[in-house]
């Protein structure tokens, strides 16, 4: 029998959850998940549980067709209140992967009472449908289109971007390089991934939230999640497409929403580089204060953070002389910042880099400096190579099939986009404001956008109010986009800061912080007004013997 039509438009989730299209019409069955031990191959937590859901590749056209989400699933240790679902980021992280590192974490920090949920989103991993966006058979496929462009040797640039030759360098490339893009997306489109590209994107990825808490925990409940990076975007997007069902939201290293929607994000997205330098500064600060033991940028233990700084600059000014003299050496100042950006988003990563990762590549450097690069026993560009993965298998583009397929369309050109790079590092990050590739300069070239794009408003008043995190100084999601998206909210969203220089607050350990989130999960209680700021833990060292309120306390002030 027809269901009625009157019933499924005033009640739409009612008919979701019995299989009812909103036009009376039969849709898909409401999803049943089976949980069971994770595949060995995977390589988790014995104790996490898997399994898959069923997901309508557009949820306005059942037509479409049907995908299937790979779950991961971290049980309660207490009695269940419900499910929390988590997103690590990227786009394109692995909640599989995120969840088997964060999962004791999480279940500390919302007190057990929760099963923690998370998945391979639309575009990411083997086992999700839509999965990995391959666009090229093989790795000397994808070497080939890019071979000696600036997607393997990174931009050229001394000091802040402001020699006329570097700009000119860069900008003759311009051409060059929105053909390989243009290229690219015409690869993407033929391969077995391309018919997908347009399911995938930010606001299925909500949808796809909202219905597995209907399986999980009932048709129309409330909804419970996490948020990293750019999984704040998906929170944010989230709380506004379903503010009635909003239970338990963290966002955490937010980028402003609102930003996101209205703006192209390729010129845009430089304003996310506000606070890069700070953190590179502590860097530098921690290194000093760790003296050249264990960092060998701090040339003597007298060595000021200032020293140490030039130092840094002065490696990156020798792999430029080397690479304007002879385009072939191994190692380009160019990859050295594309190396360092990410780099400076995990402070407990920094002692590893300065001792093990950065010696070869100096040494690489010094040989280049030398004229002896055949004494560099390092393959340094193979090392350095974004674009080919440990196995020689080609990288996949998840990371911009997800955020170009929610962009807006625009007219910009690759001019323009260097013409951009150029005023970011001028202007806003002298050390990262060239580093390159990034995925969200592909975005004006990229074939497809997603079939339904959420644009706002951002500022919705929701069931519960959320909780918004943001550190003092975030290397990629600065304060400023925690500070306007809490903005927005009003009373629906409060606000705290992390006193700290990394990406996201999971990066550095806080028990000020971790109890604010615990009483938020647990008992629904927040801090009152937006003026919070936790310290992280004093026994947490970034380098050995050094702690961040020391680094805090020794960074000198100004511009770098």
């Amino acid at each position: 029998m027809k269901f009625p039509k009157l019933v499924c438009a005033v009640a739409p989730s009612l008919c979701t959850y019995l299989g009812i299209a909103v036009d009376g019409s039969a849709a898909l069955q409401r999803p049943h998940i089976r949980w069971g031990p994770c595949s060995p191959s995977l390589g988790v937590n014995p104790s996490l549980s898997c399994g898959t859901f069923e997901i309508p590749l557009d949820y306005h056209n059942h037509s479409a067709g049907t995908g299937h989400l790979s779950l991961i699933k971290a049980n309660a240790t207490g009695e269940r209140r419900g499910t929390v679902f988590m997103n690590p980021g990227g786009p394109g992280v692995s909640g599989i992967e995120g969840l088997n590192f964060t999962s004791a974490l999480l279940l500390n920090q919302t007190g057990g009472v929760y099963d923690i949920v998370s998945w391979d989103t639309r575009g990411v991993g083997s086992l999700t449908i839509p999965g990995d966006v391959n666009c090229f058979a093989s790795a000397g496929e994808q070497a080939a289109l890019f071979s000696e462009t600036i997607e393997v040797n990174g931009i050229e640039q001394s000091g802040n971007f402001t020699d006329p030759f570097d700009i000119q360098t860069l900008l003759a490339q311009a051409s060059q390089m929105q053909q390989k893009y243009e290229e690219l997306g015409k690869r993407c489109l033929e391969q077995p991934a391309g018919r997908y590209l347009r399911y995938v994107g930010t606001a299925a990825t909500a949808r796809d939230i909202a219905a597995l808490a209907d399986a999980l925990d009932g048709p129309g409940s409330l909804i419970n999640y996490i948020g990293l990076s750019y999984g704040t975007i998906i929170g944010s997007w989230l709380v506004n497409m379903f503010p009635e069902r909003v239970g338990h939201v963290i966002i955490d290293g937010v980028v402003d929403a609102s930003m996101f929607s209205k703006e192209d994000i390729s010129l845009g997205w430089s304003q996310q580089l506000v606070d890069a330098d700070k953190a590179y500064t502590a860097f530098f600060t921690g290194c000093t204060l760790a003296g050249p033991d264990a960092c060998p940028f701090a040339s003597s233990s007298t060595a000021s953070p200032l020293d140490v700084h030039t130092n840094i600059l002065a490696l990156l000014q020798s792999a430029y002389d080397a690479s304007r003299a002879n385009s072939a050496v191994p190692v380009t100042s160019g990859q050295l910042r594309a190396l360092l950006r990410p780099a400076m988003y995990s402070p407990s990563a920094w002692q590893d880099l300065v001792s093990n990762t950065l010696p070869p590549l100096i040494q690489a450097v010094h040989d280049e400096a030398q004229d002896d690069t055949k004494r560099s026993n390092i393959p340094a560009r193979r090392f350095l190579d974004r674009r080919q993965q440990a196995s020689g298998a080609p990288v996949p583009y998840n990371t911009e099939a997800i955020i170009c397929s929610d962009t807006r369309d625009t007219d910009t050109n690759m001019t323009r986009v260097f013409d951009g790079i150029i005023s970011t590092s001028q202007n806003i990050s002298h050390m990262f404001g060239s580093a390159w590739p990034f995925a969200t300069y592909y975005c004006p070239f990229w074939p497809v956008r997603a079939v339904e794009r959420y644009e706002g408003p951002f500022n919705k008043t929701l069931a519960n109010p959320i909780l918004v995190i943001g550190n003092t100084y975030d290397p990629a999601t600065p304060f400023a986009g925690a500070k306007a998206t809490a903005d927005a909210l009003g009373d629906s969203a409060t606000l705290v800061r992390l006193n700290a220089f990394r990406h996201t607050s999971q990066a550095e350990p806080s028990a000020c912080l971790s109890n604010i989130v615990r009483a938020y999960m647990v008992n629904g209680t927040l801090p009152s007004g937006d003026d919070t700021v936790c310290e992280v833990d004093a026994d947490f060292e970034v380098f050995t013997g050094v702690n961040t309120p020391a680094i805090l306390a020794n960074m000198p002030s100004g511009n770098f």
